[in-house]
Order: C-alpha cells, then sequence, then structure tokens
C-alpha cells in the first residue's frame, strides 16, 4: 500500500481541489464557526531520500495543479510515506475536548477574513506553524459540518476543514502553546487506514449530567447504560513531540497500578481523570474521526464503510435490545451505501460531533433539510438554504445513521422502564418478606 499512496494521494488531492465542497451558513440561533488544517507532509524513505541539490525551490506563481503536480513527480515524494498532523489538547477543567486528538485550529475570530484565515491563524498559534509559506500548499476543503450538543439539538458552532499540503522533505520545526498543546504526533496515513489499529472508546456520557442531580444521578445512569461505545483508531505516530513550560522537566516513565480507591474515584469521575497522562493510548475518535473519514475514504483500499462500527452502549441488555430494534434499518442502510456511487465520510461521532450536509427529496419533489449532527443522542438540524452537493455524492454515515439515534432512544426507554419496573417489584417483594419476618 506505501508504494501506491502516493498517486493516489495526488489523485485525491487533485479532485478536492478541482471539485471543492459547498459553503455551509450558519444556523439561526448559532453563530460561532471555528476552522481546522488537516496537514499533510510525505516523509523521505532511506532507500530513496532526497538530495538537496535536485531541490527547486517552490513556484508559488504556479497554479495549485501544477504545484500539485511538480511536487508528486519527485521519486522520493512517489517512494515516500505520507503522514498527517495530529495534536493532543492540554488537559483543561471545563474543557469538553480536553485530551482528545485532534487537529490544529480553533473558534474564528472577528478579525479573520474567512473560515480559511482561522485555520491558518490557529494553526501559528497552537504549534507555531505558518501555513502561509512558499513550502506550504493550500489544497481545498472537506464539507463543513454543524456541531450540535451531545445530549440536545442546540447547534454549538458550523466547523470548516481545510486541508494543506507541505512540500518541504524536512520535518518542520514546531512550536507548541503549552496552554492548548500536549503533543504533536505524524501519523502515517496507511496506518490511518489500516485494519488492524481499528478500535473503540468507551465515553461516558453521564459527564453531561453534572448539573442534573450530581454524582448520585451520574452513577445511576452508568449503572443503567454504561459506557457508550464509538468507532476509534488507534495512532501509531512515526514523530512525536511533547510540550512542557517547566525548566528542567523530565518526562515521567511508567507509572505503578492505580490502586482501588483511585480506580474507584476513576470510574465515579468518568474516564477524562487520567486525560494527561502521556502513557494513555493515542485514539482518533469522534469529531476528528469524522473529519478525517470525508478523507480518508477517498484512498485505498476504500474499506473505511466496512470497518465502521455503529455506535452503542456497554451494558449487555441496552446492547442487545439495541442491535434488535436497529437490525433492519442497520441492513437496509447498509445496502443503500454500497449502492452508492461515491460513499465519503465513514466515521461517527463522539461527545460532540456532526456529518455533513446530505440532501433528501420529499415525496412531493421538495428538498427537505436533513439531520447533521448526533453526538451521543443528541440531534442537530442543518439550517439553510444551500444544502446540496454539487456532485450528487452521498455521505456514508448519513446514509448508514438515518433513523438509528431515534431507535436507540427507544431501546433507553424500554431499558429504564424495565428497570424501573424490576426495581420496584424487587422492592415490594423485598418489603412484603421483612414484614413476614417480623
Amino acid at each position: 500500500m506505501s508504494a501506491s499512496l502516493p498517486p493516489s494521494l495526488h489523485d485525491v488531492l487533485s479532485d478536492l481541489h478541482q471539485r471543492p465542497y459547498p459553503h455551509v451558513p450558519n444556523p439561526p440561533s448559532c453563530k460561532k464557526r471555528a476552522s481546522v488544517a488537516l496537514i499533510l507532509r510525505v516523509r523521505p524513505t532511506y532507500n530513496h531520500w532526497p538530495d538537496s541539490s535536485s531541490l527547486s525551490p517552490p513556484d508559488v506563481a504556479a497554479s495549485v495543479p501544477q504545484r500539485l503536480q511538480t511536487f508528486f513527480s519527485q521519486d522520493w515524494v512517489q517512494n515516500g510515506e505520507p503522514e498527517a498532523l495530529f495534536i493532543k489538547r492540554a488537559s483543561r477543567v471545563g474543557d469538553r475536548w480536553t485530551g482528545h486528538v485532534a487537529l490544529p485550529g480553533g473558534k474564528r475570530d472577528p478579525e479573520d477574513v474567512d473560515d480559511k484565515a482561522a485555520a491558518i491563524r490557529e494553526a501559528v498559534e497552537e504549534i507555531g506553524l505558518d501555513l502561509t509559506k512558499s513550502d506550504c500548499i493550500h489544497v481545498a476543503n472537506l464539507p463543513e459540518r454543524v456541531v450540535t450538543s451531545s445530549w440536545g439539538t442546540v447547534p454549538l458552532m458550523v466547523l470548516c476543514p481545510y486541508v494543506f499540503l507541505l512540500t518541504s522533505s524536512d520535518s518542520p520545526t514546531l512550536r507548541l502553546q503549552p496552554t492548548e498543546v500536549a503533543s504533536t504526533h505524524w501519523v502515517p496515513l496507511r496506518a490511518l487506514l489500516s485494519s488492524s489499529l481499528r478500535t473503540v472508546e468507551h465515553v461516558d456520557m453521564t459527564q453531561r449530567l453534572a448539573n442534573m442531580g450530581g454524582l448520585l444521578a451520574r452513577l445511576a445512569y452508568r449503572s443503567m447504560m454504561g459506557y457508550m461505545q464509538f468507532s476509534a483508531i488507534r495512532l501509531a505516530p512515526t514523530e512525536s513531540l511533547q510540550c512542557n513550560s517547566t525548566p528542567g522537566y523530565i518526562p515521567e516513565g511508567d507509572q505503578p497500578p492505580s490502586s482501588l480507591i483511585q480506580r474507584w474515584k476513576s470510574w465515579c469521575l468518568g474516564s477524562q481523570t487520567h486525560s494527561n497522562k502521556q502513557d494513555q493510548p493515542l485514539l482518533l475518535w469522534g469529531l476528528t474521526l469524522g473529519i478525517l473519514a470525508d478523507f480518508l475514504d477517498m484512498l485505498p483500499p476504500h474499506t473505511a464503510v466496512q470497518l465502521w462500527k455503529y455506535p452503542n452502549f456497554t451494558a449487555l441488555d441496552l446492547r442487545f435490545l439495541i442491535n434488535v430494534l436497529t437490525y433492519r434499518l442497520r441492513k437496509h442502510n447498509r445496502s443503500q451505501v454500497r449502492s452508492g456511487a461515491r460513499p465519503s465520510n465513514t466515521a461517527v461521532d463522539s461527545q460532540t460531533a456532526a456529518l455533513p450536509v446530505t440532501k433528501t427529496t420529499t415525496t412531493n419533489g421538495d428538498a427537505e433539510h436533513n439531520q447533521v449532527g448526533i453526538g451521543g443522542l443528541g440531534v442537530g438540524r442543518y439550517f439553510g438554504s444551500s444544502d446540496t452537493d454539487p456532485t450528487g455524492s452521498a455521505y456514508a454515515v448519513g446514509i448508514m445513521l438515518r433513523g438509528y439515534y431515534e431507535r436507540v432512544r427507544i431501546a433507553i426507554y424500554i431499558i429504564v422502564a424495565w428497570r424501573i419496573a424490576l426495581g420496584s417489584t424487587a422492592a415490594i417483594y423485598a418489603w412484603k418478606l421483612l414484614r413476614r419476618l417480623k
């Protein structure tokens, strides 16, 4: 796969530049926009190391297709290893994405000219990388999407991903912002495409209930539903950079196993208790995986749809009920995806996530706005007039998740009612038994 990946990447980047994705306007009740940068590079291999004397300065006056053609025609690029840059966010109290693997980016400021300018500015601020230099090509954008809250239908922001390609054979010097970024990681695209690195991430959805009953309510909800499972990719970086602003800092080695009290505290407070530890596995999941899937599904072996798994819960009875209630729906939706001409976006969400805009048609032939933001059990809706895809492409997960979360809700209602009925019956029998014993 490594030898065939650079030419395939060239084709994908050229196609993205020639067919940009449409602009997604803000919902009426949401004014925030954010941008992220998918930064790519090609790492030279040992047997095809570039000769510095043969490298010519980039022609910034040339068009993007010409610059891409010149770059990918080089021998060291054709035999190189394409990689993507990820950051691990610094741990911050109150940040819903604390400690997550993500792409460089952030919210758009009023002084930003457009969404792309926001992505460029954030890359400079977070990792010290200037994406306007001559050795960087702004290729195109990926589908913009409306991000909604996990447990509701409230739009949070419109997220705009942009693709950049570094054309230098040297690894760029990065300067990490300690309050924003804990570390950076270059990961080969072939690792992201590999089935052997697919896994799941367990998410504590009860963390959203901190203001609805406190710890006891969270423990009760978790005992009913367990954790929620989402598709994930275990990252295998070729180059990592840790960030620390403390003089004389020495990285921690292997830590001894935590005590029973620490484990119980971690279970009560949620999975983010130790998210800042460096020995935790790097998992790409959630919103960032959804963004990457739009891109990865264009590359060989084109198996991302088959590798993707539906979200579910760890509680066995709830998991079984969801599988039963959604069996025919999942089978129907997968068949629709397989019949599509060009499925993309093959990953799903996290605590907060979104799906790109797709267009459906009502019985009278009118266009209908599709649900596009799904995080946990929350569903968002796209508000705007330009929800059509000019290429006529379908988004795989947008099809696969149609109606899925509605049935998940039904399963949760049934399980909650069943648990309450079962608990009430047990309490009544226990009370009667105590009366007899007295």
